[in-house]
């Protein structure tokens, strides 16, 4: 048996640090994939569903800063209520993105490319209240959701029904129910207020 010297030794533990190679798929290209669809409905569903993989992860993302930042008489139940949707849309994001990559795709996957993408609009860093929140958040719930329909009604005319599927018993669905939630809170929130004012 060969005995190692310390400094080989040292070198098979060093971590292989600053590697640089080419992409081996560029962004935009796809993969042709043995999954019985045409490239063309390929291609449409991955771009549609960048789309809304970057508007998922505003979204996802608005959620936990409300989390962090809301104040008020109903903090306790929103703190829960914003870090339990976020843990939901995070389940879509990837659900998003494995769907992009199954179809021959590259998910979009970096924030600067998630704001440079989202048609969410971006709120202030600071602070807001709780009824301005939740406006917020029903408003990138209708901007997904109104993609998500469309983009479902494209998915099934190109035979696409598994990004169907997912359009409409993950996303669409998922939406709907934290608008509910939502428009529930905001009357609450809104009542809170008033009596505070009063």
């Amino acid at each position: 048996m060969k005995t190692l010297d310390a400094e080989t030794i040292i070198a098979r533990a060093t971590p292989a640090a600053h590697q640089h190679a080419h992409e081996i798929q560029p962004f935009g290209h796809l993969v042709r994939m043995p999954i019985a669809l045409p490239e063309t409905a390929c291609r449409e569903a991955v771009d549609n569903l960048n789309q809304l993989l970057a508007d998922t992860t505003t979204l996802r993302d608005l959620y936990k800063k409300h989390h962090w930042q809301v104040a008020g008489p109903t903090f306790y139940q929103l703190h829960l209520l914003f870090d339990k949707h976020y843990e939901q849309q995070t389940e879509l994001v990837d659900a998003i993105a494995e769907r992009i990559q199954l179809l021959g795709g590259v998910s979009i996957a970096m924030a600067a490319d998630v704001a440079e993408t989202t048609l969410i609009p971006r709120p202030p860093k600071g602070r807001e209240e709780v009824p301005v929140q939740i406006s917020r958040l029903l408003h990138a719930h209708e901007i997904i959701l109104t993609e998500a329909r469309t983009m479902a009604r494209r998915a099934a005319a190109e035979g696409d029904d598994g990004t169907n599927d997912l359009l409409v018993s993950n996303v669409i669905r998922a939406n709907e129910l934290q608008v509910w939630f939502g428009r529930t809170r905001r009357r609450h929130a809104a009542r809170a207020r008033a009596i505070k004012e009063w």
